[in-house]
């Protein structure tokens, strides 16, 4: 392996201390606690280690924790309120709604429902719209860790040649506007791309975000590139992978994020940077 690790773990204790440091110097100051909601609906079993995790860190880093956990059968009117009850409450500063909902549900108009200053998933179209026009407020978290982690290794992003795989809405399409505003010449590929192999050969950048294992293959990878590894699946085994070939990869990346322990955590440091920005954006 010649590429160096970029890891997730450690930069995200880094950004939760100085995010602990924050809420410490507010106190001081005879402020209260930022504050964040979160709204869990139904037992999905990923979303409720997910949820665990988010009002972990709330704990650790000293914000209230607001815990709305709803039957599957919540109907869509009830949510709704929910959201605009918590929209009126000025001591909560983000609410978080989890993400995926029942069938039953509308998830687009409920993130719409949600005011964009206490948005901290940055799903909201007027916040993806800021972050479009170069005036970000509140910035979807996966892509708001990934830029933290490119800073991470001192590389000049400006003039790279980035190719973002995937498309979606929560990674993909900001993570391309994110790239943008760092100044990257920036690719995006999706489902009805032709020869996605000729575009990540010639990538300084990669960023691969789909949920297929090994879709991209490491012996792709331009030597000297950086690569993030978005994916996160399970094999028959139990172990977890990306969405890139690692050991290939790893063998011609200059850096490279492991999976797990590279972006996910940086994941949930965005979410609790949102939190304190909403909180701090109220003084």
């Amino acid at each position: 392996m010649t590429a160096q690790l970029i890891d997730g773990k450690a930069i995200a204790a880094s950004v939760r201390q100085d995010i602990a440091n924050a809420v410490s110097n507010h106190r001081a100051a005879g402020r209260r606690a930022p504050s964040l909601a979160v709204i869990l609906v139904g037992n999905d079993p990923a979303s409720e280690v997910y949820v665990a995790h988010k009002r972990t860190d709330c704990e650790q880093v000293g914000f209230t924790s607001i815990a709305h956990d709803l039957p599957a059968n919540t109907s869509q009117q009830d949510l709704t309120a929910l959201i605009d009850q918590l929209n009126a409450d000025d001591s909560v500063d983000g609410i978080l709604l989890q993400l995926p909902l029942p069938a039953h549900l509308n998830a687009s108009l409920l993130l719409e429902r949600i005011n964009p200053d206490k948005d901290v998933d940055g799903f909201h179209p007027y916040n993806l719209g800021r972050l479009a026009q170069r005036m970000p407020v509140l910035r979807p978290c996966t892509p708001k860790g990934i830029i933290t982690l490119l800073h991470s290794t001192g590389v000049d992003l400006h003039g790279l040649d980035a190719v973002v795989v995937g498309a979606s809405n929560i990674v993909g399409r900001p993570m391309a506007l994110e790239l943008l505003l760092a100044g990257c010449t920036t690719t995006v590929t999706h489902r009805f791309t032709k020869n996605l192999e000729d575009h990540v050969r010639r990538a300084d950048l990669v960023v691969v975000a789909v949920g297929i294992p090994n879709l991209v293959k490491g012996e792709w990878i331009k030597p000297g590139a950086i690569v993030i590894d978005v994916g996160i699946n399970r094999t028959a085994e139990g172990k977890l992978i990306g969405d890139v070939g690692f050991a290939a990869a790893a063998e011609r990346a200059a850096w490279i994020t492991p999976v797990p322990g590279g972006v996910g955590p940086m994941t949930r440091a965005g979410l609790l940077e949102n939190t304190l920005q909403a909180y701090e954006n109220t003084l």
